[in-house]
């Protein structure tokens, strides 16, 4: 953990004075591996394997129907517009979608003042649809990464106590830290009140013939789903060693590649992953689009499309099945 409070220490302090564009892993206390061909080099045992965190299917059947919601940057009402758009909530913000599953694809933290209420109501609504025997499926972004990392620089003033008034925060663990940001870190550092709660999730899943992800599984990722998952839930958790895996830093990881949202998409690679996946298609957010877009003949959608305030986009889903397409709301 201490090499962990340096690098949070640092960055709380200001002394990232490059300020690298959002799409670029944060600061650790070992240099971020370069994007390349080069297959990553990353942890192969599972969450149930050291740390003690319980199982969560990677691996879901198909259900009847399913929708994909993309980056929601601490917009509350545009995130309760998109489940509407889903057919996922009532007028009462209460889940009505019965055996309908849902999976958003992370970065509901930063650029937006409504973090907390957001994920007070995305842990909510979890629970409701699992009584009621559909799902809501939430995964890890860059920015719950960032944020557990101490990487503050997208948090809007407006967020930044957010979290001030969870109760059981453990401010004495981040002493050091300036005291602006220390119920900030007890709250989504390794091991704090939310980021345990964010631990429950994966960061890669497979429902049916489609595979979700924050940014996209590319190469040899593929091959390592279940460390991925394991080693990063283990860290959030405050039980995994005291830097992020490789998982959650490296430039062609699954919560930061851009590999599929750029214009031009390598869609050899994909085929290649997505049997090496079992797949069909594959899911994404992370990278702006201005509406949901498929790439290399349905093989990959798109589907952040900067519904947040922020950007300004539009309220948009995607069905996935029982066939693609963009379900629309307004704000």
């Amino acid at each position: 953990m201490r090499a962990t409070f340096c690098a949070i220490l640092l960055i709380a302090l200001g002394c990232d004075r490059g300020h690298p564009r959002d799409g670029t892993p944060p600061p650790t206390t070992t240099p971020v591996p370069a994007a390349s061909s080069t297959p990553p080099v990353a942890p192969s045992a599972p969450a149930s394997d050291g740390c003690g965190l319980p199982a969560v299917p990677e691996r879901m059947p198909a259900p009847n129907r399913l929708v994909a919601i993309g980056d929601l940057h601490g917009d509350l009402a545009a995130t309760k517009s998109a489940l509407r758009a889903a057919g996922a909530i009532d007028a009462s913000d209460r889940w009505s979608g019965g055996d309908l599953v849902v999976v958003q694809t992370g970065d509901v933290l930063d650029r937006g003042d409504d973090e907390q209420a957001v994920f007070d109501l995305l842990f909510r609504l979890e629970a409701e649809a699992r009584a009621a025997g559909g799902a809501l499926v939430l995964l890890m972004g860059n920015h719950e990464l960032m944020n557990a990392a101490g990487d503050f620089r997208y948090v809007t003033p407006g967020a930044m106590t957010d979290f001030d008034d969870v109760p059981g925060l453990s401010v004495e663990r981040w002493a050091r830290a300036p005291e602006g940001i220390r119920r900030r870190l007890a709250a989504l550092g390794p091991g704090g009140v939310y980021a345990k709660k964010l631990a429950a999730h994966n960061v890669v899943v497979i429902i049916g013939d489609t595979v979700f992800s924050h940014a996209g599984v590319i190469g040899e990722w593929a091959t390592q789903v279940a460390a991925i998952n394991g080693t990063s839930r283990c860290w959030l958790d405050g039980q995994g060693p005291a830097d992020p895996p490789p998982a959650l830093t490296s430039q062609d990881s699954p919560v930061w590649t851009r590999a599929y949202g750029q214009d031009e998409v390598d869609c050899g690679q994909l085929t290649s992953t997505l049997a090496a996946l079992g797949a069909r298609r594959m899911v994404v957010g992370h990278t702006v689009q201005k509406t949901i877009n498929a790439a290399c003949d349905g093989a990959v959608w798109r589907i952040d499309v900067g519904l947040a305030r922020n950007y300004g986009g539009p309220i948009e889903v995607l069905e996935v099945l029982p066939t693609p397409r963009v379900l629309r709301s307004t704000r």
